[in-house]
């Protein structure tokens, strides 16, 4: 069995807040890797000349990476140590990176997408628990908060840094990813030099190989609302991430990639300042927050479409991000609380599926109604689909408030 305790610091081991820093930075990185490509879509569909529908699911692909690793190793960082974890993840990260940066065809795409994800799907569980452990106390509402600020931080400099790149930079599908992978290589040093967090970790072969995606009976009931919030919030992520810059184009005539980049920077700096300015609010009444504002602002995402304002896809952005923030961070913050300590990870990573799930897979559902309809009319469906999951978990937060 796997205990926990804090161990001995040596001389060259990072700890302390530096030590959260670094752990922070490796959760921005990674998730920095899956929007850099939100401006480059545009350029990729014309290079490799694929589909709207091929877009939708070159996005949504990496979902299959997330999906493996937390189904095969939610618990690899429990048994192995996060220190271990952490490294794997940014080694599957940089090669990920490498298969962009040589991309010649969609199945590069495809493979490199899911590369991104696995590293995502292992990371992200690892530095969330890392982070908790890292934190003196017992409360440990400020690692979600931490968690899930750089989250966004990075999800938006990503997708910034890569449009200004694309619009103004030669050779913007080459130098973005040259560009990654320097930070790539910084934030492993670091990872390398942080404290270690599991006491007389296990090894690789007793991590439990067989597909797992386990919640403990007795925290199921309550398990519903945070997850159900945890997707909608990460569906209004993707749809922004995948789908914002051909809306752009494509609808409000803005074909400049760094504005494209710059929308969603807008979404993810509101996303995290929300997270800041909500930190000293209940978890369980930011995430039903979060699932009453999801409505109003899947109407005006819709209303920016038909009416073809740029002004209203802005405030669009900033009630998304809102909401996003919320969302993510309350439903994270609850399922930190009601995890077993000795289950942490695994329960994380189960809410993780959640939240990858509703950020790929709406998004096909979108590029391929838009294929038979018009892009308004699955702009219409995805927002009704938010809509009744906002609902549900409503009921499900109301009724379990205890």
């Amino acid at each position: 069995m796997t205990s926990y305790a804090r161990t001995m610091t040596r001389d060259n081991e990072l700890s302390g807040g530096v030590a959260m820093a670094a752990v922070a930075a490796m959760i921005a990185a990674l998730f920095a890797g899956s929007t850099a490509l939100t401006p480059l879509y545009v350029i990729y569909k014309q290079a490799f000349g694929f589909s709207q529908v091929t877009l939708t699911l070159v996005y949504a692909v990496y979902v299959v990476g997330n999906l493996a690793a937390l189904l095969f190793f939610g618990r690899l960082s429990d048994v192995i140590g996060r220190r271990p974890a952490a490294m794997a993840a940014m080694t599957v990260a940089v090669v990920s990176a490498l298969s962009f940066l040589f991309a010649e065809n969609l199945a590069w795409l495809d493979i490199a997408r899911i590369l991104s994800g696995l590293g995502i799907g292992i990371g992200a569980g690892t530095g969330t628990a890392w982070l908790a452990e890292l934190i003196e106390g017992e409360d440990k509402s400020r690692a979600a908060i931490v968690a899930t600020s750089t989250n966004f931080l990075g999800l938006g400099l990503g997708a910034l840094i890569s449009g200004l790149l694309a619009e103004y930079a030669p050779l913007p599908l080459r130098l973005t990813f040259v560009v990654y992978l320097a930070l790539l290589a910084l934030v492993t040093l670091l990872i390398w030099r942080t404290r270690e967090t599991v006491f007389e970790p296990g090894r690789l072969s007793d991590v439990p190989m067989r597909p797992r995606l386990s919640v403990p009976e007795s925290i199921r009931a309550r398990f519903v609302a945070p997850a159900v919030t945890g997707f909608g919030a990460m569906a209004l992520v993707g749809f922004y991430a995948a789908l914002a810059p051909s809306v752009l184009a494509q609808q409000l005539h803005v074909t400049n990639h760094a504005d494209a980049g710059a929308l969603f920077f807008e979404l993810s700096v509101v996303t995290a300042a929300t997270i800041l300015a909500t930190a000293r609010l209940a978890s369980r009444t930011v995430m039903l927050a979060a699932l009453v504002l999801m409505i109003p602002t899947v109407a005006v995402v819709v209303a920016a479409q038909v009416l073809a304002s740029m002004a209203i896809m802005i405030i669009a952005t900033a009630l998304c991000g809102a909401a996003a923030a919320l969302g993510y961070r309350g439903g994270l913050q609850v399922v930190n609380q009601i995890a077993p300590a000795k289950r942490r990870a695994e329960v994380v990573s189960a809410f993780f599926v959640c939240c990858f799930c509703g950020n790929a897979l709406p998004v096909i559902g979108i590029g391929v109604l838009s294929s038979w309809a018009s892009a308004t009319v699955a702009s219409l469906a995805f927002a009704s689909m938010i809509t009744i999951f906002s609902l549900v978990a409503l009921g499900f937060g109301v009724r379990y408030a205890r």
